[in-house]
């Protein structure tokens, strides 16, 4: 017995601190059971409330996938990241997943914990980067700046564009041979931006394709030196959507 507990300790010891930092919970939001996982830095107090990161997975995939791959700039930064699950695991949809649903998990974690408002982010990959695009555009007073690893708008969404309150503040990463978001399509959603007052950020990295996880600290490090110098310059304002 003895040795059996000594054995269970051991393997706690070696488990890094920051992979028993990730809690997965399950809340009822809109009447429906939302999971989401999640990411506490220690030593939060109300006098220095920490940044908030939204994290929004790719198709197929969870939140797990991208707070896994944050937690640790997140614990050296001192930022709670949280990823919620789409309801449908291989898409986003505004009805079901935001802004309604973002705005209420965000205001749950504020009744927990201590967030700068004015210093709530995006970050978004693949599906969730073009999720992430439009939660941006639609909540532009609420959201202080968004960045995404390989996403892009349609040549349709103009309206959606101008309909922003606020030139929120926008970062683009994207490899050059990226077949899912060709260079074509990214470079065309910085344009579209752009030519309407926003000061859209595309960075192309030369080699890379579509997969994220084996650069995500690079890709995270580059999106966070972008996005924590962004702050609203009043207290957010959220915009009621009725999506269908």
């Amino acid at each position: 017995m003895k040795r059996i507990i000594l054995l269970v300790a051991l393997l706690l010891i070696s488990i890094p601190a920051s992979a028993q930092l990730v809690q997965k919970e399950i809340t009822n939001l809109g009447g429906k059971a939302r999971a989401y996982y999640l990411f506490v830095p220690d030593k939060l107090t109300k006098d220095h409330p920490a940044p908030l990161l939204v994290l929004l997975h790719g198709s197929g995939r969870n939140g797990a996938s991208l707070v896994d791959k944050w937690k640790d700039l997140a614990k050296k930064e001192g930022i709670i990241v949280v990823g919620p699950d789409s309801l449908n695991p291989q898409m986003w949809s505004s009805g079901v997943d935001g802004p309604d649903f973002l705005h209420d998990l965000i205001t749950e974690l504020q009744s927990k914990y201590p967030i700068d408002a004015r210093r709530i982010y995006l970050f978004g990959h693949s599906g969730g980067a073009c999720f992430a695009l439009y939660m941006a555009l639609y909540e532009s007073e609420y959201f202080a700046a968004t960045a995404i690893h390989a996403g892009a708008l349609t040549k349709n969404d103009g309206e959606i564009v101008e309909s922003a309150k606020r030139k929120i503040p926008i970062y683009i990463a994207v490899g050059t041979v990226d077949r899912s978001f060709p260079l074509e399509a990214v470079r065309a959603t910085r344009d579209l931006l752009n030519s309407n007052d926003f000061n859209a950020q595309l960075i192309e990295m030369p080699g890379h394709d579509h997969w994220y996880y084996d650069l995500a600290p690079k890709i995270n490090a580059a999106a966070w030196t972008f996005l924590k110098d962004q702050k609203l310059a009043d207290e957010p304002r959220y915009v009621k959507y009725n999506f269908r």
